[in-house]
């Protein structure tokens, strides 16, 4: 039954603070390693109850394992660099992003550029005999497999389980009877068929694919699109959890049989209904250690990507249902509030970091490059408390920033924030054109440019549409200043409306441009963040030098 609950906002300030303060005292984690709380969006209400998403930002393709009492999350992460984010919880509700298992994508000369929409798709996190697995398709290559003992520490590098065009999302099921097996769905851009499932048979491992997969369930008629399967076993049934219908119009199918191979039985346990909740699909089946059942899943917003949502689950007649089901069909709605999971005793408040004081000597888990990156792009300066971005050359056949791979960025944070950077911008006395800037990336995209020219520092907004099919950047207002040492600002409406400004000061700040329609990347939600290039391929360059960036 959904929980409808109204509190005032001190009162949720309130419980807030208490809970920061009981974070802080019992030693549970560190203020100082993970950022403060999130000022964007934060899903615990702080009154036992939670609202989705549980996370409001791009974690697409979410899958989620419990070891213990311990909850790990990954998603999709595409062309980002590193790949795969490991995130952790205590409590299902409350997230913390730990690592990712990836550093670079392979093949490295490939990715060296930005591959959009390529690289990491649909992964499923698993913990068998110690060690944590990670499955996932490339839909250019096939399947790979990489493992840790740690997930916030070193992965395995990846491991071809299976070659093939078009084979994707898949997951593992370690059987009683030593038997390992794989479920994987096709795309159809590479494969030239898709709405099926297959099965494959592998070794123990889990290293290596050992039988050639068996098409297990056809879902052309009842289920286009059927693909993301997640494989579990239960009380004798094998089941599997498949998205259908599409990423934005979808509901959730699941399958059961009693032989590994089928046939399988079909049933719809949660679709949109009546809700605001579209596509609901697409995620993990999660228990706990106090008998609950729940399921994530993401929705896609648009240029805020693919978010996070946490359903309660239980089981009817040997199925799932999943969210509210009001009339009682077996096939549930989502719910957009509900009950904190039971977890067993108190936990903090704690949400990814997005805000960045860069005080460390490394980067903070948040950014991402939008290819594999160069050593040298970046120093991290902890001494200083700057993060340094050095110009990069762009390609001789350069049209826009799509194809830069030097651009620092992270996932929008909720669907309305500011965000707020304190740069210096030094470039190369003997280089016309090195530029730096905030961007709000997409296939469409809009930043603050600011560049060196003979008139001195030009600050532009600028916009560039359809930059994904070779548009070029187009200027919608400038200003020339005496120095660089910048305060740069863009401002983010529920409607993806992005409105740029600039200070001198830090304190007053002047609108500069047009507003901007975001727009989302390729499988990706808009991302935020930095660049720094030249138009030259010589000896050595500028830099900008950032002081904090800060979300709110």
């Amino acid at each position: 039954m959904e929980t409808k609950t109204s509190i005032t906002t001190n009162k949720t300030m309130q419980k807030r603070s208490a809970f920061l303060i009981l974070f802080i005292a019992t030693g549970i984690c560190s203020l100082f390693a993970q950022g403060e709380v999130s000022k964007t969006w934060v899903a615990d209400l702080g009154n036992g109850n939670y609202q989705n998403p549980i996370l409001y930002a791009d974690y697409s393709d979410p899958d989620v394992c419990r070891v213990g009492d311990d909850y790990y999350m990954t998603a999709s992460s595409f062309n980002c660099v590193p790949g795969l984010p490991i995130l952790h919880s205590k409590d299902m509700v409350n997230w913390q992003l730990i690592g990712h298992a990836i550093d670079r994508l392979k093949p490295d000369d490939l990715f060296s550029s930005p591959q959009h929409g390529n690289g990491v798709w649909a992964p499923s996190i698993r913990h068998h005999k110690g060690e944590f697995y990670i499955y996932y398709g490339d839909p250019d290559y096939g399947i790979y497999m990489l493992k840790a003992k740690d997930p916030a520490g070193k992965w395995s590098d990846p491991v071809l389980v299976k070659a093939g065009k078009g084979l994707i999302d898949s997951t593992p099921l370690w059987d009683e009877n030593g038997k390992a097996y794989l479920v994987y769905a096709y795309a159809g851009s590479r494969a030239g068929i898709k709405s099926v499932l297959n099965i494959a048979e592998m070794n123990e491992e889990g290293t290596k694919a050992i039988t050639p997969g068996r098409i297990i369930y056809d879902g052309h008629a009842d289920d286009p699109t059927i693909e993301g399967p997640k494989f579990h076993k239960k009380d004798g049934y094998y089941y599997i959890f498949a998205p259908a219908g599409g990423v934005a119009t979808g509901w959730q199918t699941v399958l059961r049989s009693k032989n590994v191979y089928g046939p399988y039985e079909r049933k719809v346990v949660m679709a949109q209904g009546k809700t605001a909740i579209n596509g609901p699909h697409q995620g993990a089946w999660v228990d706990t250690p106090q008998g609950e059942h729940w399921f994530y899943h993401f929705q896609d917003v648009g240029a805020m990507g693919r978010i996070v949502h946490l359903q309660p689950m239980t089981w009817k007649n040997d199925w799932p249902v999943i969210g509210a089901d009001k009339d009682n069909d077996g096939c549930g709605e989502p719910v957009k509030t509900y009950r904190k999971p039971k977890a067993g005793g108190s936990h903090p408040i704690i949400t990814p970091a997005e805000s960045d004081s860069f005080e460390a000597d490394v980067l903070g888990l948040q950014w991402q490059w939008h290819a594999n990156p160069m050593d040298w792009w970046y120093f991290a300066d902890a001494g200083s408390k700057k993060l340094h971005l050095y110009s990069v050359p762009v390609s001789e056949n350069y049209i826009n920033l799509w194809d830069v791979p030097n651009l620092l960025l992270q996932k929008f944070p909720s669907n309305e924030f500011t965000a707020t950077v304190k740069l210096t911008f030094q470039p190369s006395a003997a280089i016309k054109g090195e530029r730096t800037g905030l961007v709000i990336m997409g296939m469409d995209y809009g930043l603050l440019s600011l560049e060196k020219t003979d008139k001195g520092f030009v600050l532009s907004q600028n916009e560039c549409i359809n930059a994904d099919k070779g548009s070029k950047e187009s200027v919608n207002g400038s200003v020339t200043l005496s120095e660089a040492a910048l305060y740069l600002r863009v401002k983010v409406t529920p409607d993806a409306k992005c409105l740029f400004s600039y200070s001198t000061d830090g304190t007053t700040y002047a609108v500069l441009g047009k507003p901007f329609q975001a727009r989302e990347g390729k499988w990706i939600g808009a991302k935020v963040g930095f660049f720094c290039s030249r138009p030259v391929s010589n000896n050595d360059g500028g830099r900008v030098s950032l002081d904090w960036f800060k979300m709110e």
